[in-house]
């Protein structure tokens, strides 16, 4: 890996991932470990660690893509409704040092909690393609 950062070499293609919608600003893919099924992360493609290094520009691209898989996701699963989360430092929960957004699609009925699980490899191959072509 020829990133220091995970999420760089996620952008850069060195690590594979489900992509679900790319451009040149900005990334978004299925999160292997997801707190709920459609669980997806939105980062910008130029790394920053958080909220306040985040340029302008990009973090507008970042917040318009959100909103554009959070509409896929909905149609795709479907979902119920969802959640949008964004951890700044560690104390605050982050766990990768490069900005992101969490997706997390919520179904009625089950429990609102935040707990990650394995995800299930071909399950997340044909999501992310139905949220793709949604």
């Amino acid at each position: 890996m020829k990133n220091d950062c995970v999420f760089c070499a996620i952008a850069a293609g060195e690590i594979p991932s489900f992509k679900v919608c790319e451009d040149d600003a900005v990334l978004a893919y299925l999160d292997i470990n997801p707190f709920t099924k459609g669980h997806t992360l939105v980062i910008p493609k130029k790394h920053s660690t958080g909220l306040l290094d985040t340029d302008d520009a990009v973090l507008a691209a970042v917040v318009a893509r959100v909103r554009k898989v959070a509409a896929r996701l909905k149609e795709a699963l479907p979902c119920d409704g969802f959640n949008i989360l964004q951890n700044n430092g560690e104390a605050a929960g982050q766990t990768v040092k490069h900005l992101h957004f969490h997706i997390v699609p919520r179904y009625a009925g089950e429990p609102f909690v935040f707990e990650s699980h394995k995800g299930d490899m071909e399950e997340l191959k044909a999501l992310a393609g139905r949220v793709r072509m949604a």
